[in-house]
């Protein structure tokens, strides 16, 4: 099994800094300022930085408030979606040119297998500069890749040297490469795994490897055998060409937990800006919303309400989070984590990601 995997050539596409890079490219005016599409209100996020505004400390996901104190001088643009889609539909027909084995990702990234690929270009390597330059010619916009032989490497790889980066990890050396990556850049650990992991000891790949497999499945439940192959280089998971998305979701931990009802409607307004700011990006509606909180003592509680039309908007959505919110009160226990999804989708937008321009 593991050399029919280590036989795998996946790229993974990394478009820099994309809605932030759609905007400086039709608008010259805004290239080289620091820049950031959304926030347009005290409660919204930043949805993408240029990589001017970066050195401020300014991310993706952060609040426009934070945003502005780090950097003065941030220009703020509304996001155009679709813009973004029909740049996005450009670069997926590239991708289609070299390969039928597309799993999207989101709006700048992609998994592509191109064990098999249409031109017949001697290697996953060739095929990733091909792609880089044909991408560039066409949009003028800049994507950096990853090359592997597994779909955890391939994104290791590409965030490597961004931006406008093509780095390649060879199977002789995924393993010591692992060994060396420190654990915040691992896939799949968030913040609250990394800082549990830190405090265990873990600090880098060869920290993470030390540790048994009945170990982290008791210390991280299932997710403990993904980071026990990943650890050594291994992920066996192929890549898809035609996901369902069953929902679109965004849940917060908290450093202190709290029984406050005007604190959790807080912590919940930057949930709805993530999940509808993908329902845009998608341009995907639908029908039922979910609240989650999680408590001090680990327990869950979910209540959802389906609509008789897709919800509109994300005033409405957030209208709804909230009502839901209001009906568990009073807490017996304070949080520790909110959350809330968007599903109920109809079967042609859950199955069709291809047609939506979700390339990237």
């Amino acid at each position: 099994m593991q050399a029919e995997v280590a036989l795998r050539k996946i790229i993974h596409i990394d478009m820099d800094a994309f809605y932030a890079s759609v905007e400086q490219r039709d608008d010259p005016s805004l290239r080289g300022k620091p820049l950031a599409v959304g926030g347009s209100r005290e409660r919204g996020v930043v949805m993408a930085a240029s990589y001017e505004a970066r050195p401020f400390g300014v991310r993706s996901a952060m609040p426009a408030a934070t945003a502005r104190r780090l950097c003065p001088d941030l220009v703020f643009v509304k996001p155009r979606f679709e813009v973004y889609r029909q740049v996005s539909e450009e670069i997926r027909a590239v991708f289609a040119r070299h390969t039928e084995v597309i799993e999207p990702v989101a709006l700048d990234e992609a998994y592509l297998d191109v064990t098999e690929n249409f031109l017949g270009l001697p290697t996953a390597t060739a095929v990733a500069k091909a792609i880089r330059a044909e991408i560039l010619e066409r949009t003028g916009l800049v994507a950096s890749a990853g090359v592997s032989y597994n779909k955890f490497l391939a994104k290791v790889a590409s965030d490597h040297r961004k931006p406008n980066a093509l780095f390649v990890i060879t199977p002789s050396m995924g393993a010591d490469f692992v060994a060396e990556l420190p654990i915040g850049r691992f896939h799949g650990v968030g913040p609250v795994t990394e800082a549990k992991m830190k405090r265990l000891g873990i600090e880098t790949g060869a920290d993470l490897r030390a540790w048994d497999l009945d170990r982290l499945k008791e210390t991280f439940g299932s997710a403990g055998h993904y980071y026990h192959a990943v650890a050594r280089g291994i992920d066996e998971r192929p890549v898809r060409a035609h996901r369902i998305r069953k929902s679109i979701g965004a849940e917060t931990t908290f450093t202190d937990d709290t029984a406050a009802y005007d604190v959790l409607a807080e912590r919940l307004a930057p949930m709805v800006d993530k999940v509808w700011r993908g329902a845009e990006a998608k341009a995907m509606r639908g029908r039922t919303v979910t609240l989650k909180l999680k408590f001090s003592d680990f327990s869950l509680v979910t209540r959802a309400r389906s609509m008789a039309a897709p919800v509109p908007d994300r005033e409405s959505l957030e209208r709804i989070g909230l009502e839901l919110l209001r009906g568990l009160f009073p807490l017996r226990r304070t949080a520790r984590l909110i959350g809330v999804s968007l599903s109920g989708f109809t079967q042609e937008e859950a199955e069709a990601p291809q047609q939506l321009g979700l390339g990237l």
